[in-house]
């Protein structure tokens, strides 16, 4: 469904920019299409407060929307002057290529600045999950060290755990390797309980429940990707 909208979007926004003498060759206008309907479906598939939380940012969505399309060219000229060799990706990224990952993109700074509780489901400290769950802080230090359970921090030192990602008292399985390929806590839960259209649609964190974690991991490698 979400495909078929994008679509639809893409048809419109390309006879718009045609109608109004928008000077763009073929690709670049297929392009634009395709980037706005893509945008345009994917927020109708937020939740309402989420919706709301993207209008109160109205005056910076020209700079989000520049900031995004530069960044998709950046991401594609270094794709285009990657090694062929596969080997070279194993090697370890340059200090300056690891400190321009490490800063936020769009979407993880969007997540930042929402409330926990807007948008990543019913979430607990520590203290509550030792009474109600019968996790030792330690152990679930243990994991949080271990990247082994997603981890929001609130407020200033404080996390809470998302408890969607509890199986009988511990993380789902195949938690530490999503967290490997989508290092940011916040976008990789969020990826981890929206339905994936790298996986047809499922949500990944119910997969994971499923002993499913081979089929997720891929999709969430091909999400940390794009």
């Amino acid at each position: 469904m979400q495909e078929a909208l994008a679509g639809l979007v893409a048809e419109a926004v390309q006879q718009a920019l045609v109608q109004h003498g928008i000077a763009l060759d073929p690709q670049a206008l297929a392009s634009a299409g395709a980037i706005a309907g893509s945008i345009a479906a994917a927020l109708t598939f937020l939740s309402q407060t989420q919706r709301l939380a993207i209008d109160t940012v109205r005056g910076e969505w020209t700079a989000f929307a520049t900031e995004f399309v530069l960044s998709m060219v950046d991401k594609a000229a270094r794709r285009a002057t990657a090694p062929r060799n596969p080997a070279a990706f194993d090697e370890p990224a340059p200090a300056a290529d690891a400190d321009k990952a490490a800063s936020p993109q769009p979407g993880e700074r969007m997540l930042q600045s929402m409330l926990i509780d807007d948008w990543a489901g019913e979430v607990a400290g520590s203290t509550y999950l030792e009474e109600k769950f019968r996790i030792p802080r330690s152990t679930l230090h243990r994991w949080q060290r271990r990247s082994e359970v997603i981890a929001l921090r609130k407020g200033g030192r404080k996390h809470v755990f998302p408890l969607a990602q509890f199986v009988d008292g511990r993380p789902a399985a195949g938690i530490r390797e999503v967290l490997s390929d989508i290092v940011n806590p916040r976008l990789a839960w969020f990826w981890l309980t929206r339905a994936a259209p790298e996986l047809g649609g499922r949500v990944p964190i119910e997969m994971l429940k499923q002993d499913m974690v081979q089929e997720v991991v891929l999709a969430a490698r091909g999400f940390a990707t794009t």
